[in-house]
């Protein structure tokens, strides 16, 4: 985050559900301090409760800081978390790309993970969702491992936040969704 711009500063005064988290690229270009660090501005963590079939961003995911990880020690072992009371969640990661001038969808990657809020115990794999926020970074398409249902409610997300991004997204996304 470049703190020298001001636009920076100011507090976000409305809960948003945009594609977008940072502003400007602090190196603009120049190779010096920062370059060859990640660019987030076009990443979005979109959580799906799989309970509940509904998917909802939360940008502190990006920190491991999201209303879904807050107050919960994750392990590395899923038979460590107490099944009363478990909820799976899929963490995905949506990237915005361009092509012919038109924003679409050009990575998304999904992280499986359960949380126990009264246990106080989850369970992911930290370098999972490092990688996978990496490949949609990269432009990758990667949910055949989701269950149908989250798959559903993911395509359905996507298309009712933007259906002309859906629309413009590769067939690869469409076919993904829809097994």
């Amino acid at each position: 985050m470049d703190l020298l711009n001001n636009k920076n500063l100011k507090k976000q005064t409305k809960k948003s559900a945009n594609f977008t988290i940072l502003s400007n690229d602090s190196t603009d270009g120049h190779g010096g301090y920062g370059a060859g660090t990640m660019n987030l501005d076009n990443v979005t963590p979109l959580f799906i409760d799989v309970n509940e079939q509904e998917a909802f961003v939360d940008m502190g995911a990006l920190h491991a800081r999201s209303q879904v990880e807050k107050r919960v020690k994750f392990v590395s072992d899923e038979t460590e978390v107490p099944t009363d009371g478990m909820k799976p969640y899929w963490l995905v990661w949506v990237t915005i790309g361009t092509k012919k001038q038109k924003p679409y969808y050009s990575g998304i990657t999904g992280c499986y993970m359960t949380v126990n809020k009264s246990a106080k115990r989850g369970y992911k794999s930290l370098p999972e969702h490092v990688n996978h926020m990496d490949k949609s970074l990269k432009g990758k398409i990667l949910v055949d491992h989701m269950d149908k249902e989250s798959r559903k409610v993911l395509a359905d997300y996507l298309k009712g936040h933007n259906e002309e991004m859906w629309n413009h997204s590769d067939a690869e996304l469409h076919e993904g969704l829809s097994k």
